[in-house]
């Protein structure tokens, strides 16, 4: 009996291989996938209820029009009906509107601190501190606020609020927001990865349907970074640029660049360190992935035993039961590349209707994934436009970057004026070399390039300044799950039997409700910058088992705040993740001296009491500070800030060096001379 896939019916029928899914779950016919197989009696059986329908659709047009007649007898009484509930629900929302006008609305900038927040509801930021402390968030007053700290505090002090968003971003949102007749499918953009030697770029080379490295020797052309092949009518931009290094550092900086990954694994050695390691990349971005098993045509070849490796990985083929396709190729050989390829649009409809769509008319948006300082050219870099077209002679900003694009070259270095969503173009006439992963995105003027630029600039110098005072605590890593927090782990060990014992303990090890650990990655031997880059790219942290990260990686994790934790006894490693986990490092309350100030003059300020004027001698005082008024070394007075002002202006905060005045709750009794000591409460957990 012969049999045809799931998705050639439905190109057969007119229909997507989704909605033929859809129906054949209505019949109660069990399907996979859009790869599974359905027999010939069942094919038939589909084609003629898709017949059927079609004569049904004819007879319900007539009936249509017997319908519209009576619904205009109707329509007369129905308009009566809609007049009055209109009417009830203008009422209603009257009402939600005059209750509404009673609950604050804050405007939170971008950025803002969880003391600016403190400001803005008049109360201390060691109030909002223990706040959110009782509902298990360590949150300091230095610390950046987001939504889910705002909703927090949002139901505990009765207020609504809304992020102020700066002009450029504004005018970004703008753009993204876009009717959705006017987008239109893109191509899909795919990286091909695995363990070295296992022929990734003997396989871009096959793709492709000539050698890159034939040609680069013989000097005529350069690669730009990506590649375009064309199937079918439809296109494909395959990213040049192998292993998953790369892959991640782009990740790292933000950069979604990859749709779909092709995981080459070789069918005469099998899943090898690095291929794991692909997979874990791969997974962490949450693309989907294709097994390309290669080398099919070597003696000894076993796809199977590929097959049963990497389902211990999740990615269980779909002839076993599972979802990940696998395609038998020969790279050398040029076997099953046209197979690859048809699968590789097969996921990309299937899976990623949604997400392969793009406005083409918008200005463009995309991701750098190469960049050079070429002696004859300058500075160029090849962009991946994931929206919008980008034209030759547009105004682009790249972060820190800036320029107008004097020339466009494709994939096969000619000359265009264009590149439109999903495809490649490598671009000449930036201001410096921008790093891979960086967003790119077309601006009106090079004036407004070169402006936004600099200000990107100034943000990072204050950013680094920030994070070189910064401590990271484990807090820091946490990962919103549903109604969990997550921690996520990459796990070293020296040996196999370390590593799965380890990983066993972990899993057993008792865990606070809303508290869990997801191990990402694992592996044998050394910690390396691999490591480093997913725990960036994924927010986890690193343990090490009878292993250490040698100087260099050390140095990277340092700058980019990544924790490494290394033990030579499991029990040790345990117990101190436990620890952790359930709170047993306790938080406590640590006072901070910012400050002192001398009292130069005392005023009498009407209904006020009595208004220090200050010299701020070192540090700063701060509006939400602790003040301690100290008279002869002696503290005669521990109090709150009831006001700070400079020149008759509301302050929030004074540094040295500069005069002010300060009124202080509850406290009038101010002399010349007295000291105030600015002091601020954290919330630190015990060593």
């Amino acid at each position: 009996m012969s049999k045809i896939r799931v998705y050639k019916l439905a190109k057969e029928l007119g229909v997507s291989s989704k909605e033929l899914m859809h129906k054949l779950d209505e019949l109660g016919v069990e399907v996979k996938s859009h790869m599974s197989t359905l027999d010939d009696e069942t094919a038939e059986a589909i084609r003629e209820i898709y017949s059927e329908e079609e004569e049904v659709v004819e007879v319900v047009s007539d009936k249509e029009k017997i319908i519209e007649n009576t619904e205009e007898i109707t329509s007369v009484e129905e308009q009566k009906e809609e007049e009055k509930a209109e009417s009830e629900a203008t009422e209603e929302v009257e009402e939600e509107e005059s209750m509404e006008e009673d609950i604050k609305i804050l405007e939170i900038e971008k950025g803002a601190t969880l003391s600016d927040v403190a400001d803005m509801l008049g109360v201390s930021a060691t109030d909002l501190v223990k706040v959110l402390f009782m509902k298990g968030m360590m949150v300091k007053p230095t610390s950046e606020v987001n939504d889910e700290v705002l909703e927090v505090l949002s139901e505990e002090y009765s207020f609504l609020y809304e992020w102020k968003e700066e002009a450029e971003e504004e005018e970004e949102e703008e753009i993204q927001v876009v009717d959705r007749s006017k987008l239109k499918p893109r191509p899909p953009v795919v990286t091909v990865m695995g363990h070295v030697d296992h022929g990734k770029t003997t396989l871009l080379d096959a793709i492709r349907g000539t050698s890159v490295a034939a040609r680069e020797a013989g000097g005529i052309t350069q690669s730009i970074g990506a590649s375009v092949v064309e199937i079918n009518g439809r296109k494909i931009t395959f990213i040049d640029t192998p292993g998953h290094e790369a892959f991640t550092a782009m990740r790292a900086r933000g950069a979604q660049v990859t749709d779909i990954v092709v995981l080459v694994v070789a069918a005469t050695e099998g899943v090898k360190p690095q291929t794991i390691e692909a997979v874990n990349h791969a997974k962490a971005a949450g693309v989907p992935i294709i097994v390309a098993v290669n080398k099919i045509d070597v003696p000894g070849a076993n796809p199977d035993v590929v097959k049963q490796q990497l389902s211990q990985y999740d990615l269980l083929p779909e002839e076993w039961g599972g979802t990940t396709p696998y395609v038998n190729v020969s790279a050398l050989k040029k076997i099953g590349i046209e197979d690859l390829l048809e699968t590789i649009l097969l996921v990309a409809d299937i899976e990623l209707e949604d997400k392969l769509l793009a406005n083409y008319d918008a200005p463009a948006r995309g991701f750098i994934i190469e960049s050079k300082l070429d002696k004859g050219r300058g500075p160029v870099a090849t962009v991946i436009v994931k929206d919008g077209t980008l034209h030759k002679g547009d105004a682009v900003v790249i972060e820190t970057v800036y320029g107008k694009v004097r020339a466009i070259f494709d994939d096969k270095r000619r000359q265009i004026k264009e590149v439109t969503p999903g495809l490649p173009g490598e671009i000449m006439g930036l201001s410096d070399v921008p790093p891979a992963g960086a967003k790119l995105k077309v601006v009106e003027s090079e004036r407004l390039a070169r402006e936004l630029a600099e200000k990107e600039l100034e943000k990072r110098k204050e950013k680094e300044q920030k994070e070189r005072q910064k401590v990271l605590s484990l807090e820091d890593f946490y990962v919103n799950q549903g109604d969990k927090q997550v921690l996520n782990i990459i796990l070293r060990a020296d040996t196999d039997g370390s590593l799965e014992a380890i990983k066993g303990a972990l899993f057993k090890m008792k865990k606070p409700e809303n508290i869990d650990i997801n191990i990402i990655h694992t592996g044998i031997g050394a910690i390396t910058e691999n490591d480093v880059m997913l725990a960036e790219a994924s927010k986890a942290i690193i343990l090490g088992f009878n292993v250490r990260p040698p100087s260099k990686v050390q140095k990277l994790a340092q700058s980019k705040g990544i924790i490494i934790k290394t033990y030579r006894i499991i029990y040790q490693l345990l117990e101190e993740m436990e620890a952790m986990l359930k709170g047993m490092l306790q938080p406590k309350e640590v006072e901070k001296v910012i400050g002192h100030a001398e009292v130069r003059k005392t005023f009498k300020v009407p209904k006020v009491g009595t208004v220090a004027g200050l010299y701020v001698t070192d540090g700063k005082m701060t509006r939400n500070a602790r003040i301690r008024v100290i008279r002869d070394g002696v503290i005669v007075a521990d109090t709150k800030v009831l006001s700070l002002k400079r020149f008759k202006e509301d302050v929030r905060e004074v540094a040295a060096g500069y005069e002010c005045g300060m009124g202080l709750e509850k406290f009038n009794d101010i002399k010349e001379g007295d000291i105030f000591e600015a002091y601020v409460i954290e919330m630190v957990k015990e060593e």
